[in-house]
């Protein structure tokens, strides 16, 4: 059932300084991610900046990823909405263009009840035949996939996993054995990787892991093998770094760090903006501590 085990990375989506996307820096983003060991690409997300892609845009970044990933690793593709046609829409163009799944996060600002996310992705699920991955990220969108929505939907043919980065281990813990292992489950917080792991989960859909694709893969692949201690000494070596890309809104941190990396990163569209001088400070010192040279 799983779509990937191990780390799947949330890309960033690289623009020009006139703020166009810069297609052929996505492509050196997406071989960086193939030859750090990355599982999985994580097209047009949170970290991708969808929401302030337009439908071409969108579509382009989506089907670049297909194409330079070449199936080496599956690609999923954001298509979520809070107008659930417009999420139809974008699913069925996504899947027209040789994705391996689809992410769909809560309906934003509008939201809706339990029964109206229930009908919401079942009608989106409904009009593709690749695999879905629900995203519950109440921080941003507002609204809450509860455990026991989760489980109803679990039994949607193609809905086959969650991105949980509601930061709740008791939730997710109880919507874990509510939908008694018919959804797979991916960290959607990278702090919270091995923790995950122990209820069950697949692996992460990363940030950090635009910096690091090989040590985010190892925090999984080591868990899996049975190595839990040396899963979880390289989630405590990265505490800190994790921690200072999530000191400004995400992907403002991750951006700024994949520039002084030499990444083809640029800068993010607005409403996010540069990051605060004290804050890059925060960063700076996190990436040198690490061992990451500037």
């Amino acid at each position: 059932m799983a779509i990937f085990t191990g780390s799947g990375v949330a890309i960033v989506t690289p623009f020009t300084k006139d703020m166009q996307v810069d297609y052929a820096g996505l492509e050196k983003l997406i071989d960086f991610q193939l030859d750090g060991g990355t599982d999985c690409i994580v097209i047009c997300g949170t970290t991708g900046e969808a929401s302030t892609l337009n439908d071409e845009e969108h579509l382009e970044c989506i089907k670049v990823a297909v194409d330079r990933t070449n199936k080496r690793v599956p690609v999923i593709a954001g298509t979520g909405s809070n107008d659930t046609a417009h999420g139809i829409e974008l699913s069925k163009k996504a899947e027209q263009l040789g994705v391996d799944g689809l992410l769909q996060v809560t309906p934003y600002y509008n939201k809706t009840t339990q029964k109206g996310l229930i009908q919401h992705f079942t009608s989106i699920a409904n009009s593709v035949n690749v695999p879905v991955v629900l995203y519950n990220v109440p921080s941003r969108t507002g609204l809450n996939i509860n455990a026991a929505t989760a489980a109803a939907l679990s039994h949607v043919d193609n809905i086959v996993a969650i991105k949980e980065a509601s930061g709740n281990i008791t939730h997710i813990t109880d919507l874990m054995h509510k939908c008694e292992g018919r959804l797979d489950l991916y960290s959607g917080n990278d702090d919270q990787i091995v923790p995950l792991l122990s209820l069950g989960g697949k692996g992460v859909i990363s940030v950090i892991a635009n910096m690091l694709p090989q040590e985010t893969h190892d925090i999984v692949m080591k868990y899996m093998e049975g190595d839990t201690k040396g899963s979880l000494d390289l989630q405590m070596k990265l505490h800190n770094l994790m921690g200072a890309l999530f000191c400004e809104v995400n992907p403002i941190p991750v951006k700024t760090a994949m520039g002084y990396m030499g990444l083809p990163a640029g800068p993010c569209r607005l409403p996010l903006t540069d990051m605060e001088p004290q804050n890059i400070q925060i960063l700076k010192k996190a990436m040198q501590d690490y061992g990451i040279n500037i």
